[in-house]
């Protein structure tokens, strides 16, 4: 990621200065998108390093959370770039612009080359460790992978046309494709931040199976939310059975929520339903016991 960074910086001057020289929207709106992809990168650097700090008495979950506030920026950061450049874009369709297509197409060219290396660098980094703040960084890449072939055909174009609106449409569609990458970004950044329950677990078939633990006799109370991309955290309140040893539930409960599911920071509270009774959810409990316990020597004598 710090190759990409330096890279990334040295190219964006580059543009942001052919941009202005030829006068280009779709070469000026990728320029605009790669200065985000700096600032994304940044952001991402810096999540990396809060990311390997100790928890402390304030932050009893470490820093892993700002990763997640880097890829709510990151993806904002996309949304309004792209609707910067459809404002832009719409303009230059009523006042159309001469520009400097050889320039143009020279600079789109290296920044494609530049642009597919590093998006293959960092789908590489995606692909090796699920991250949504790598997510975020590659997205912003593939923007720039596809800026950079929409200003390559926006010249060709250009060139045997002659038709400058084909510039300020390139422009439009490749700030439709950014706006939807920065829209998901946003969008799973906001749920972990809400501490929703993640899209990969279920929580009824969770509840079935710490039911299916001896000793547990109930699930409730349950919440399962993720710290950052991969980090997840689960708490529950049981009934469990005072004939069975608590350590012994406790134990085979965590077990099965790390080898099934890879949740290995869970709190189980176990409770008696006559101690802790949870207002009418624990009375219904404590009749249905009864009428079960009524119910089995009847079966017995059959």
């Amino acid at each position: 990621m710090w190759i990409t960074l330096w890279l990334t910086l040295f190219f964006t001057i580059v543009e942001v200065v052919g941009g202005i020289v030829s006068n280009s929207l779709a070469l000026l709106s990728d320029s605009a998108h790669m200065v985000s992809d700096v600032i994304a990168l940044g952001l991402s650097m810096t999540a990396i390093y809060m990311a390997t700090r100790q928890p402390n008495a304030r932050y009893t979950f470490g820093f892993l959370r700002f990763e997640i506030i880097a890829s709510l920026l990151n993806g904002l950061a996309l949304c309004v770039i792209s609707i910067g450049i459809l404002i832009e874009g719409v303009r230059r369709f009523v006042r159309p612009q001469e520009m400097d297509f050889k320039l143009m197409l020279i600079i789109a060219s290296i920044g494609f080359v530049v642009n597919l290396v590093l998006t293959l660098v960092l789908s590489r980094s995606h692909h090796e460790e699920e991250n949504l703040n790598v997510k975020s960084a590659l997205w912003h890449f593939i923007g720039d992978l596809l800026s950079s072939a929409g200003v390559i055909v926006s010249a060709i174009l250009i060139y045997y046309t002659g038709l400058m609106f084909f510039d300020p449409l390139i422009s439009i569609v490749i700030a439709g494709i950014i706006f939807v990458g920065g829209a998901r970004i946003t969008k799973e950044a906001v749920y972990i931040l809400m501490e929703s329950v993640p899209d990969k677990f279920d929580l009824d078939e969770i509840r079935a199976d710490l039911l299916a633990v001896e000793g547990i006799e109930d699930v409730h109370e349950m919440h399962l939310w993720a710290i950052s991309t991969d980090h997840y955290s689960l708490t529950a309140h049981t009934f469990v059975s005072p004939d069975i040893q608590p350590f012994c539930i406790i134990l085979a409960a965590n077990e099965l929520l790390e080898k099934k599911y890879g949740i290995t920071h869970s709190t189980i509270q176990m409770e008696h339903a006559s101690i802790h009774p949870h207002g009418e959810y624990g009375r219904e409990f404590l009749r249905h016991q009864e009428e079960q316990q009524h119910a089995d020597p009847v079966v017995t004598e059959r």
